[in-house]
């Protein structure tokens, strides 16, 4: 078995939203706050992270995780980037580079983000260090054990990737599910998916949408994450949500199969 922790489950401006007071933002329920999104998966000792966003440190700090094998991107818009450069502090003490699993449109879009990590005129004595591996739509192995299955997205009109590991399914960041990844999703038991808010937003799921493709896999357990505070506070909203749906919540951590 493994272990899927939720670092973060906020949308890209994060739970509280600065300046606002509605009942969400002003909860004193920690269920209600939340950092950017991203996910770890734990296995046999060994840490891979899906996505670094700006809260990367204070995550790993929170969930007590000091080593990391790889990390896994989704796409690159910069709440999932642009922690990236928080992984040196974990090179210094693993003493070695961290693999990082990317498409080759998003290794372009890192190397001008992080030039200083990536050209070799500007790296100094320091800089974060990674292995860069480069996916597509086909299973590639993280580290023995831990087989990862793109699943094509479109968020908005932009491609982006979510995950399948074993029995679990993570997407996140998406608005359409194209007709060539419906079959990578058969069969899931756990279903982790972007849910922003009620209404409509042109490049995110909302709840409907969300609950629609739980139904048509059968109705997993579903975790909704990259939740805006629109949503309402977590002890109102959860009554209304189906018994097999659950709000994720930063710090949540679920147990799945990564082999099945």
């Amino acid at each position: 078995m493994a272990t899927f922790t939720f670092l973060g489950t906020g949308t890209s401006t994060g739970v509280p939203l600065l300046g606002c007071r509605c009942a969400t933002c002003i909860s004193t329920d920690p269920r209600d706050q939340r950092l950017r999104t991203s996910g770890l998966i734990s296995l046999n000792g060994l840490h891979v992270t899906i996505d670094c966003g700006p809260d990367f440190r204070q995550q790993l700090l929170r969930e007590n995780i000091y080593n990391i094998e790889a990390i896994l991107f989704t796409h690159g818009h910069r709440d999932h980037t642009a922690g990236l450069d928080d992984i040196r502090a974990i090179n210094f003490m693993q003493h070695k580079s961290i693999p990082i699993w990317v498409t080759d449109e998003l290794e372009v879009q890192l190397e001008q983000d992080f030039r200083y990590m990536f050209d070799e005129k500007l790296k100094y004595p320091g800089v974060g260090e990674v292995d860069v591996f480069r996916f597509n739509e086909e299973p590639f192995t993280v580290f023995d054990g831990l087989v990862v299955q793109p699943i094509s997205l479109l968020h908005g009109h932009l491609p982006v990737h979510g995950f399948r590991l074993g029995n679990l399914v993570y997407i996140t960041d998406a608005s359409k599910i194209p007709d060539h990844s419906w079959p990578l999703l058969e069969g899931v038991e756990f279903l982790i998916i972007n849910a922003l808010r009620d209404h409509e937003h042109h490049a995110h799921f909302n709840v409907t949408q969300a609950l629609a493709v739980s139904e048509r896999l059968g109705n997993p357990k579903t975790y909704f994450t990259h939740i805006a505070h629109q949503m309402g506070p977590y002890t109102q909203r959860m009554p209304l949500l189906p018994n097999h749906v659950q709000l994720a919540y930063d710090g949540l951590s679920i147990e799945f199969q990564h082999d099945a």
